[in-house]
């Protein structure tokens, strides 16, 4: 009966252990499974993938302005006063 309570407990480890990776690494095995099958598909033609981002497009895009508005108003209590 140990013997078959040990191969149980074993078997459960190996199976969350291999839950916990699938898990953990999600993103790179979902890329590699995906190349795997495109190698594999006779069909799969890479010349005809869309780029979803265009050569000409910039990297970062300015939506707001990168330099912030100063407070012109100095009337408030909050503004420095000077001496």
């Amino acid at each position: 009966m140990a013997a078959i309570t040990s191969a149980v407990i074993a078997i459960a480890a190996v199976v969350l252990g291999w839950i916990t990776i699938e898990i953990a690494c999600k993103p790179c095995l979902d890329k590699g499974r995906e190349a795997i099958d495109n190698s594999l598909n006779p069909d799969y033609d890479p010349d005809n993938d869309v780029v979803s981002s265009s050569a000409s497009a910039p990297l970062i895009s300015h939506t707001e302005d990168p330099i912030p508005k100063v407070a012109t108003d100095l009337s408030h209590s909050n503004a420095i006063k000077a001496v």
